[in-house]
């Protein structure tokens, strides 16, 4: 018989860390703290075989799994001596998500199940407490009719804020126990009313109601969306995890609290929290009440007047202060943990490998690996790539002028400017529309992460460092600003309120999440810097790695840039890229619409010492290091003149009768340019164009090469070949080029003349082509586009409906499509290598930034990849990754 089903507690587990794929995170790591004797209340996992089972089987459960769920129910029921629905002595449980990987607030929760019109009855005798007991029933049936019965969580809010403002009241810790009764009785008839049913009083149908909503909610729109934006693939499901309720809101000895065993933000050792008395899990991560510090020098640096759990609970933070130690060195991470004390009593209700920025990440890998708690190999490892983008955004300059409207929390680091607006749909539209936005809300819920993706910065008038807002924008790498509870916001007249200022919607802020600080207007930044831990580790994540990175660049700017960033050369110049200037785009285009060789001669005639001091920059500031040079490769018209203006500009430069250039431009002009007459085929066409070219490219080389006294060996690249003739052909060119350079100036020149493989042609004829070309270069931007069929510039109306539907997982053009365009580039390096062995071989798409797809280019075995100049960084400790992961694994 299958296993559904597996039981923890009382120092015991079925389960171990190391079966998360099993059993999700949650319960992976709940078995592992119950293995270490730990405090954990009893409770047990339905696995994400289960949640796969479920979806492929019309939402049916397998047979076994009910019997399984009794079972495992009567077995927490003897351990703390309670029975699953029982009227007289009930035991209450907790039913929560539980995914492989971590998903903060994606999925649905439900506490305090069990409790009916009976057992509360029961809850107020054992405990004493009648406000306890009914306070727990009203939050049990507005949370289970809001995650289960679909009854919307704000009709509650609104019952419970018109009877708090009708009696008087400002918080929900002031209501009595009469007063949740008159609130239960409200909450009932909304159900009864919204549904045509009564709220349901049998346990049983509560506890597989709220299990069938746990697996249900893995296929809701804000989990689909945290997947996608996470790589999270659909096929791994979610665990249920079902547990015996401990209560933190059972008076002034009781408390919950989340904390960190070092500070997600800055890296810090040194614990990091918040907790609230007398309140269950969910008071302190929705940012309904401020939360209050967990050490006192924390609320002392916080300067806050509330005590610490330091202070309050000695014994209780002492005990919690040695487990946290415990699972910091048992798991070798820094841990997030979710806490309740009932009664004085410490309960552990998860614990996890912390979310943390890309700083925090670094220092905390870097400290441990100094420390021997790790290697420095699995240091590199530790710190997600992706991640490091978070230390190029900018900061606040120091000595900026800075209009301080409001101070809050700095819940995630980092700064942002934007203009102010107040839902996800309206910061989503802005982001289509290239405005930079800062999303303001009172506090963010799950549903917001479409707009906290779009958006530059959060900013919340509620919550805290542990806040949804806090945490989703810390692993997003977004700055955000929690509970600056000085600041109205009115929705529905679109205003931020503060200390007699208004700011509307569209009005530029700008928000500093390492201060907290919400400033007035647009404020000067400043890029980071990128030494201590971050050079550390670069250091040796590139004594780690095989492949080198190199950038695209073609503007000296670009290339000051790449060099800083470490790169080890220019991967892609895009010359096109340096014809656009209004200097220069009249000259290319009497070159492109002259319909003589001279009148071309001419033209370039202009061009050529703009190249040749372009190229000289760029030789300039690699020094030695190598530069790949592509040859012209725009598709045609976007050369080409199209207004009247323009057309009068080019004839009267050349001489000619405006309208035979009209004439000559609309002959030139293509259906489908992308397809056209572009790369290698505007160079045969043209031969003079790589002719002036590769002139100004080798007068570069020797002009650098003086000034630098460092050797320089041009890479000439001939774009978009499919057949060898074609490179042969250009690349006939260039060699005369060079012999009537090397005659001139009496200096010998040492180039490399290869290609770019971008068509699925030249991928499997590479063994014929590298006869000719001397390196390869990847385009997978344009491979994918060929191999695809699909244009690159039109994609994202349908590719986010393909991705949404599960047709593909991830954008082909944003990561590598390996089985199909992948499996072109491993069939062009095979085949290359078999006729040239030596051959160097790179890839210079958009690709070359992306971890996944440089991990991609390791198993391949190519010798670079190039991307942008600010994912230098992130290629450089992907690469060294991908070199640990096949070393482990070979």
């Amino acid at each position: 018989m299958a296993k559904w089903v597996y039981s923890f507690g009382d120092g015991k587990a079925e389960g171990a860390a190391d079966m998360r794929n099993l059993l999700g995170g949650k319960g992976a790591n709940l078995a592992e703290m119950s293995n270490l004797g730990l405090p954990v209340p009893p409770g047990f996992t339905i696995t994400t075989e289960v949640c796969t089972a479920y979806y492929e089987n019309d939402h049916a459960y397998p047979e076994e799994l009910a019997g399984q769920v009794d079972a495992a129910l009567a077995e927490i029921g003897k351990l703390t001596g309670r029975t699953f629905g029982d009227p007289e002595n009930p035991l209450l449980v907790s039913v929560r998500s539980g995914a492989r990987t971590s998903m903060p607030g994606m999925m649905d929760t439900v506490l305090n199940l069990g409790l009916n019109d009976e057992t509360v009855k029961a809850v107020e005798a054992e405990s004493g407490d009648a406000r306890f007991a009914y306070d727990s029933y009203r939050r049990f049936i507005q949370m289970y009719s809001d995650v289960v019965l679909g009854v919307e969580h704000e009709s509650f809010e609104e019952i419970l804020e018109i009877f708090k403002e009708n009696n008087g009241y400002s918080l929900d810790t002031e209501l009595s126990a009469d007063d949740w009764k008159t609130i239960i009785e409200r909450y009932k008839a909304l159900v009864a009313e919204e549904l045509d049913d009564p709220f349901p009083q049998d346990p049983k149908d509560q506890l597989w109601g709220a299990i069938g909503a746990v697996f249900g909610s893995w296929m809701n729109a804000r989990a689909k969306t945290y997947r996608r934006l996470h790589d999270i693939p659909a096929s791994w499901g979610t665990a249920v995890n079902v547990q015996a309720m401990v209560f933190g809101n059972m008076g002034e000895t009781s408390a919950t609290g989340v904390a960190f065993t070092r500070d997600p933000g800055t890296g810090e050792n040194a614990l990091y929290g918040e907790f609230l008395v007398n309140a269950q899990g969910e008071d302190v991560v929705a940012g309904i009440r401020t939360p209050q510090n967990i050490t006192e020098a924390a609320r002392i640096a916080a300067k806050s007047d509330k005590p610490s759990l330091e202070t309050v609970m000695p014994e209780a933070f002492a005990e919690f202060s040695k487990i946290c130690q415990t699972l910091e060195s048992h798991y070798r991470d820094m841990q997030d943990m979710e806490f309740t004390i009932e009664r004085g009593k410490l309960w552990m209700l998860q614990t996890r490998s912390g979310k943390r920025t890309a700083r925090a990440a670094l220092k905390i890998a870097v400290d441990m690996a100094n420390d021997g708690l790790i290697t420095r190999e699995e240091a590199v490892m530790r710190v997600g790539a992706g991640a490091l983008d978070q230390l190029l955004h900018p900061t606040i300059d120091p000595d900026a002028k800075r209009d301080i409207v409001a101070t809050g929390l700095p819940a995630s680091p980092g700064a942002a400017s934007g203009q102010l607006v107040f839902t996800s749909e309206e910061a989503v539209e802005a982001a289509a529309a290239e405005r930079a936005v800062i999303l303001a809300r009172v506090e963010t819920s799950p549903e917001d992460i479409h707009g906290m993706h779009a958006a530059q910065g959060i900013l919340t008038t509620r919550g805290g460092m542990t806040s949804h807002a806090a945490v989703v924008a810390r692993g997003m790498g977004k700055p955000c600003v929690s509970g600056v509870g000085s600041i109205r916001i009115d929705y529905r007249s679109g205003t931020l309120t503060v200390a007699g200022r208004t700011f509307n919607k569209g009005d530029v802020i700008t928000i500093d999440g390492s201060t907290g600080q919400v400033l007035a207007g647009e404020v000067a930044m400043l890029k980071p810097e990128l030494t201590g831990d971050f050079g550390t580790l670069m250091e040796w994540a590139d004594g780690a790695r095989r492949m080198k990175v190199r950038a695209n660049a073609e503007t000296p700017n670009d290339a000051r840039t790449a060099r800083d960033f470490g790169a080890e050369g220019i991967g892609l110049c895009r010359t096109e890229h340096m014809f656009f200037d209004d200097d220069r785009i009249l000259a290319m285009r009497e070159m492109i619409l002259s319909e003589t060789s001279d009148g071309r001669r001419t033209a370039l005639a202009k061009l050529l010492p703009m190249q040749r001091n372009d190229f000289t920059e760029l030789f300039e500031i690699m020094h030695g290091l190598p530069v790949t040079i592509r040859l012209l490769d725009p598709p045609l018209h976007e050369f080409l003149p199209h207004t009247d203006e323009e057309i009068a500009e080019v004839a009267q430069s050349m001489g000619v009768d405006p309208e035979r250039l009209r004439q000559r431009a609309h002959t030139l002009s293509e259906f489908n340019p992308m397809l056209g007459h572009r790369g290698c085929r505007l160079l045969i066409t043209y031969p003079e164009i790589p002719e002036m070219q590769a002139r100004a490219i080798f007068e570069a080389a020797i002009a650098a090469a003086k000034s630098t006294g460092a050797p320089i060996e041009p890479e000439i690249m001939v774009p978009l070949v499919g057949i060898k003739a074609e490179l042969d052909h250009v690349k006939a060119r260039i060699d005369a080029v060079a012999q009537d350079v090397m005659k001139e100036t009496g200096t010998t020149i040492v180039y490399q003349v290869g290609t770019m493989i971008e068509l699925p042609r030249a991928a499997l004829k590479a063994a014929e082509i590298a006869e000719s070309g001397e390196f390869f270069s990847f385009g997978t931007n344009d491979l994918t586009q060929t191999t695809f069929g699909i244009s690159r510039d039109d994609a994202g109306s349908f590719l986010g409906d393909y991705q949404s539907q599960g047709i593909i997982e991830q954008d082909p053009f944003v990561s590598l499509d390996q089985e199909g365009v992948g499996e072109l580039v491993a069939i062009g390096a095979e085949r290359g290598r078999k006729t040239r062995p030596d051959i160097k071989m790179g890839i210079c798409g958009e690709h070359g930034g992306d971890p996944a797809s440089i991990g991609f280019c390791e198993t391949v075995g190519l010798d670079y990849v190039s991307c942008s100049p600010y994912r230098v960084p992130i290629a450089r400790l992907a690469a060294a990754q991908a070199a640990l992961k096949a070393k482990n694994e070979g």
